[in-house]
């Protein structure tokens, strides 16, 4: 499914061209909320999900990156002096870099707790008893026989299918639960937006070095991507 983001990302490199006409918070603002859309539109993923179901996420993600990292390396480094871009530039990689590592990990983390408290909350729902439970085992256990195995065989081959669909649904609920936090995470964004300061790059530099000017595009040269 890289295909999509990949594509959208191409749709999304006249951001770099308007980095300097348009306010670089409203840019990464709405970059922000437009990936919060694609994750919430992957909330709602199931196991017979077609290619478009998922294509179309990807495809709005990767658009929205286009207005995430550009506006933010010129936010980070316009208003860096010339003689120590290179360092600001080294630090702010290895920032990003040791944030977004932290951030799969903790996502990483999540993830398998997540789909272990919801394996054991499906679990406690299937029992002999339960008549969904007995429907499913029944269904599963027909295939079998018609497969050639003999009824017993078929009933433990039933047993395992279901155990397998037991996990495949707790892990994407998980995932759902994951897209659910970092839609959050992404709405919440641009309340701290304001608090940053908009940088006008046809103005001067506060060192009064015309070099500064040129500064930010070296910079998102080396960051956008």
């Amino acid at each position: 499914m890289l295909a999509p983001g990949g594509l959208g990302n191409i749709f999304s490199l006249f951001a770099s061209g308007i980095v300097t006409r348009v306010d670089q918070r409203w840019m990464l603002g709405f970059g922000c909320l437009l990936n919060a859309v694609s994750l919430y539109m992957m909330t709602s993923l199931t196991l017979g999900m077609d290619y478009w179901a998922l294509a179309l996420p990807r495809f709005i993600q990767g658009f929205a990156a286009g207005f995430i990292y550009v506006p933010l390396s010129t936010l980070t480094l316009a208003t860096i002096r010339r003689d120590k871009l290179v360092n600001a530039t080294a630090v702010y990689s290895m920032a990003r870099n040791l944030g977004g590592s932290v951030g799969i990990a903790v996502v990483t983390t999540l993830l398998a707790q997540r789909s272990q408290l919801h394996q054991t909350t499906l679990v406690s729902h299937i029992t002999p008893w339960d008549p969904a439970t007995r429907e499913r085992l029944a269904q599963w256990a027909s295939h079998f026989v018609t497969r050639g195995s003999d009824s017993f065989t078929a009933e433990r081959q039933a047993v395992v299918m279901l155990y397998r669909e037991t996990v495949a649904q707790a892990q994407l609920l998980a995932y759902a639960d994951d897209f659910w936090l970092l839609a959050v995470m992404f709405t919440a964004v641009p309340l701290i937006l304001p608090f940053m300061r908009r940088i006008r790059l046809g103005s001067r530099g506060a060192a009064g070095d015309p070099a500064t000017e040129r500064s930010p595009a070296h910079a998102v040269k080396e960051n956008a991507l």
